[in-house]
């Protein structure tokens, strides 16, 4: 039988010991943070910080909620001193900057807003812009230029408190302000019927934007919306809690039922992204500055009586409008802006007139003899307008100043400038003088 080799070294040799890390060494979680402080004078630094801390804290006075500390701010070669009060927050006024809506300590100037207008080239807009500027604020006008011009804004070229964005706020804008008002949307027959596409675009994305942009920055947002959300209104005079009686699908829907969506965007930003908002309700407003062929009803007999044409009065002339100088809009819109108010607020004049008497007074002004056409009425014309302004006079402490017969004249020679170049008015000091 053969024999059979077998090798079993391996049962005989030793194994070697299983794997055991180093034991701990408990000493070292005191040790090494002690040289960590100890090396490059640590330890040194620590102590003189300490040091400098109770030093300064010992040479402060004492804070006492009425105690008055003057501030010395100085900017180029002038030191303005001001006295102003510390709050219970430790917050020092003469350091930072205020809310737009809160309050301003006694002895200290108004600071002025950072404000953007869009539509800040119109009529009503570089009105507005006037006044804030007046007022000390930076205003940035956004325009597109589709009815607003350069003209009405160029006397503040230069101005350090005044820039001009060309800018359509169908597309997003990223600015840092306090304010914003926004008016950019063409408002008269003529350009919202040349393209009613873009009016409701205006109205709608213009205004998700804005209402973004405010959000973002933590911006007040004020909407000019319009009369016209009440359509041909069975209710008269019209209340702000009237819902309207609108033709969504008729010639003047783009603009209605676009002013309409606006108001329901703003609201729903104000309730449900905490966006703090004012809406206006604007009726017929009137002054320098206006599109001279816009198709607006006062613009039309004032361009038509100074050019020696019949005054063209749609249907019967019975149909009533309210009709606001530029002026107290204006005024309005500020007090709105700066009140604690949401809205909506009807701002308007509610003297009534209908389509005849306003084109007499236009003949009083202008010229006796100037005669009247009557033409077929236009689709959806509303037959009445009046505002009730009984809110905006109780919340706001508003109401028009301007008689039609005194401002219509102010109107009326701007007008003239612009049409034969004569007798040239400041439009900014019309403004003004007429402001109550």
């Amino acid at each position: 039988m053969g024999s059979e080799l077998i090798f079993r070294g391996h049962e005989t040799q030793p194994t070697p010991d299983a794997y055991s890390p180093k034991p701990p060494k408990p000493w070292l979680a005191v040790i090494r943070p002690i040289h960590y402080v100890l090396r490059e004078q640590r330890l040194v630094f620590v102590l003189v910080g300490i040091a400098i801390a109770t030093l300064v804290f010992s040479l402060l006075p004492a804070h006492h909620g009425n105690n008055h500390y003057p501030i010395s701010v100085s900017s180029d070669s002038r030191i303005l001193s001001e006295s102003t009060q510390l709050t219970h927050s430790g917050f020092v006024s003469g350091f930072g900057s205020f809310h737009p809506g809160g309050k301003v300590p006694l002895g200290l100037k108004r600071k002025g807003l950072r404000i953007v207008v869009t539509g800040g080239a119109g009529f009503v807009g570089s009105h507005l812009v006037d006044r804030l500027i007046a007022r000390g604020d930076s205003v940035i006008v956004v325009d597109n230029f589709f009815t607003g011009r350069k003209e009405n804004v160029m006397h503040h070229f230069g101005n350090p408190k005044f820039e001009l964005i060309r800018h359509d706020v169908v597309e997003p804008l990223l600015l840092e302000v306090d304010q914003i008002y926004h008016l950019a949307c063409p408002a008269s027959p003529v350009h919202y019927k040349f393209n009613p596409v873009k009016t409701i675009i205006s109205n709608v994305v213009g205004t998700l934007n804005m209402l973004g942009l405010a959000k973002r920055v933590g911006a007040r947002f004020l909407l000019t919306s319009t009369s016209e959300v009440y359509g041909d209104p069975l209710q008269h005079p019209q209340v702000e809690t009237y819902w309207g009686n609108v033709n969504p699908i008729g010639v003047r829907s783009c603009y209605d039922e676009g002013k309409r969506t606006a108001e329901t965007l703003t609201m729903d930003y104000h309730r449900g992204a905490g966006v703090e908002v004012r809406i206006a309700r604007i009726f017929n407003t009137y002054g320098p500055r206006m599109c001279i062929d816009d198709g607006r009803v006062v613009s039309n007999f004032v361009a038509q009586a100074l050019r020696k044409e019949p005054l063209t009065v749609y249907g019967d002339g019975k149909q009533t409008r309210s009709f606001q100088y530029v002026s107290d809009l204006v005024e309005g819109l500020m007090r709105l802006m700066e009140g604690e108010h949401v809205g909506p607020f009807n701002l308007g004049n509610p003297g009534e007139f209908t389509m005849l008497e306003l084109a007499q007074v236009v003949q009083e002004t202008i010229d006796p003899n100037a005669k009247i056409e009557f033409r077929a009425n236009t689709e959806d014309d509303p037959h009445k307008r009046k505002p009730d302004i009984t809110k905006a006079k109780d919340l706001l402490g508003w109401e028009p100043k301007v008689s039609l017969r005194k401002g219509l004249p102010l109107m009326v020679s701007d007008f003239r400038q612009r049409i034969f170049g004569d007798h040239k008015a400041d439009g900014a000091s019309t403004i003004t003088s007429s402001s109550v």
